[in-house]
């Protein structure tokens, strides 16, 4: 369902529907969670995984627009939520407004780093002497 708040276009999601999918063209549109709660999911190795969960005041699609390409991860509603709709012109101005938002993606995209336990450090060392 479609609504505004004030001059931004909203839409609402049920729980459990998908917002949209890894790999789907980004429509030149991001969003931002106004109420509710986001899932971003993503294919690693033929399983869906769990990246984050977003809550209220956070963008999500934003980096299919920063890198002109299609959506990296998918987005299910985890809750009734109700996304605010933000044109890629409307995100270019914002950011040229607050630079601080063009870093912010690159930080909230990096993966969480693995730890390394003592088995991979010891396949890692089998593989660096050859046995």
């Amino acid at each position: 369902m479609s609504r505004q708040i004030g001059e931004v276009p909203t839409r609402t999601f049920e729980p459990g529907a998908v917002i949209f999918r890894e790999g789907d063209d980004a429509k030149g549109e991001a969003f931002m969670v106004h109420q509710g709660r986001v899932e971003i999911r993503k294919q690693i190795g033929g399983e869906e995984r769990l990246l984050r969960a977003l809550t209220k005041g956070e963008l999500l699609g934003h980096i299919a627009l920063f890198r002109n390409a299609p959506r990296s991860a998918s987005a299910i509603a985890a809750d009734a939520v109700t996304l605010m709709v933000i044109s890629a012109n409307r995100l270019d101005h914002l950011v040229r407004a607050n630079p601080a938002l063009a870093r912010r993606p690159a930080q909230t995209s990096r993966r969480p780093r693995r730890r390394r336990t003592g088995r991979w450090r010891a396949r890692r060392s089998r593989r660096a002497t050859g046995r």
